[in-house]
């Protein structure tokens, strides 16, 4: 019985290929330092620009007249591109290379991240946000891939964990500085500055990865790429991996697309700058994402995905309250349990997958965000109708689903190790 039947981590097929664990990076080894920076900075520069425009959709709404759920679309079509395409800049980097296509993506990216600024419509608004994300398709899955070929297995999730942790920071960061900078000079000046961010992250990234010394280059063939996707679609584990990373970012996409327009209304009433600094809750997500190795040693992986979906459950039901301290503990709750949760479900398909790495991790990203792109819309839509706790149920259905997928994996591995047992 394979491993995969299991529920436990698993390869994909065998790979003669695989380079000696010996001449990979290991933390205190040479070039780890390096590596890590400048994977942290691609971090920070992908979600600075994927979510620049979120944390000012009030703004949007009002400059072009238009409702929630029509501004939300100015993140849904930045996460929706990026979800369409993460795929095919996966192939493209089993082809010319992790660190090639990486740079190429960031490049575009923040080309028509300086563009953003000067949309005449909302229409031209999300046009440039669709191309945006579908730009920064290349760096997620080439990420993971790369940290999978050229870090040592044992330093791997903690490696992936600090990927995620600049992340989180770039969403921090693009949210606390777009607010207070279009509380005094519009949304406009907001994301162009945070356009000039990425490309200092994009410039110092270039500079600092490590040339990769375990890439081999793959084949660009139709028929090959579509093989790979099968195998892993066909991998239990792996799909259900792809369905918690969907979920969990359902929740966070939801909850931080509209908290926004919650905290302009009453009884908060906050003004934009304000509101701006409540995404430091974001140091959490770096925090709970960089300790998710050590969460995964004390509790296994499912554990942990327990952990992260009760965290996240707990954060939203307290944010339903009217009292500002405990919305903003409840975000905090929320971005812990999201970022452990996706850190843990990320760092298990790279561990799962050791063939087409790219295209796995590929299909967890595209996932992962078309969860963000459902939840943006799904929360906004909710809000529209039940205002807060309507997005709050949204959230809460998706962590159930979480839970339910765990429970159904812990069930399956047990029922399939009971005849190795007997034998």
């Amino acid at each position: 019985m394979s491993p995969a039947s299991t529920g436990a981590s698993t390869t994909v097929g065998a790979d003669a290929s695989v380079p000696a664990a010996d001449s990979r990076m290991y933390p205190g080894g040479p070039g780890y330092r390096r590596m890590s920076l400048a994977l942290f900075l691609a971090g920070v520069a992908t979600f600075a620009l994927l979510y620049s425009t979120q944390a000012l959709l009030p703004l949007i709404s009002g400059e072009f007249g238009v409702a929630a759920s029509d501004a939300s679309w100015t993140v849904a079509a930045a996460t929706g591109g990026l979800a369409l395409f993460v795929l095919p800049m996966s192939a493209l980097s089993e082809r010319f290379g992790r660190r090639t296509v990486m740079t190429a993506s960031l490049a575009v990216a923040v080309t028509v991240g300086l563009l953003v600024p000067l949309t005449p419509s909302l229409g031209v608004l999300v046009v440039l946000r669709a191309l945006q994300g579908a730009a920064l398709a290349g760096l997620p899955a080439s990420a993971t891939a790369y940290l999978a070929e050229e870090v040592s297995p044992r330093a791997l999730v903690t490696a992936i964990g600090l990927f995620v942790a600049g992340n989180s920071v770039g969403g921090m960061s693009g949210r606390v500085i777009t607010g207070w900078v279009a509380q005094e000079w519009g949304w406009r000046v907001a994301v162009g500055v945070i356009g000039a961010l990425a490309v200092a992250c994009a410039v110092a990234f270039r500079l600092l990865l490590p040339a990769p010394k375990n890439f081999q280059a793959g084949s660009l063939r139709p028929r090959v790429l579509v093989r790979t996707v099968r195998d892993h679609l066909s991998n239990p584990l792996l799909c259900r991996l792809y369905a918690i990373g969907a979920l969990f970012m359902t929740v966070f996409g939801g909850v931080y697309t509209v908290i926004g327009y919650r905290l302009t209304e009453a009884p908060f009433s906050l003004p934009q700058g304000i509101i701006g600094s409540v995404f430091l809750v974001y140091l959490v997500g770096t925090v709970s994402a960089s300790t998710a190795g050590r969460l995964v040693g004390r509790l296994g992986r499912r554990g942990a995905l327990y952990a992260g979906g009760g965290t996240t459950a707990a954060g939203l039901l307290l944010s339903l309250a009217g009292s500002l301290p405990l919305v903003l503990l409840g975000l905090v709750l929320i971005t812990a349990g999201f970022f452990a949760g996706h850190a843990v479900a990320s760092s298990a398909v790279s561990k799962t997958a050791t063939t087409g790495r790219a295209q796995a991790s590929a299909l967890y990203q595209s996932a992962y965000y078309i969860g963000s792109s459902a939840g943006s819309t799904a929360g906004a839509v909710a809000f529209h109708t039940g205002g807060w706790a309507g997005t709050v149920g949204v959230g809460l259905l998706a962590v159930l689903g979480v839970v339910t997928i765990t429970v159904f994996g812990t069930r399956a591995a047990r029922i399939r190790r009971r005849p190795a047992t007997a034998a």
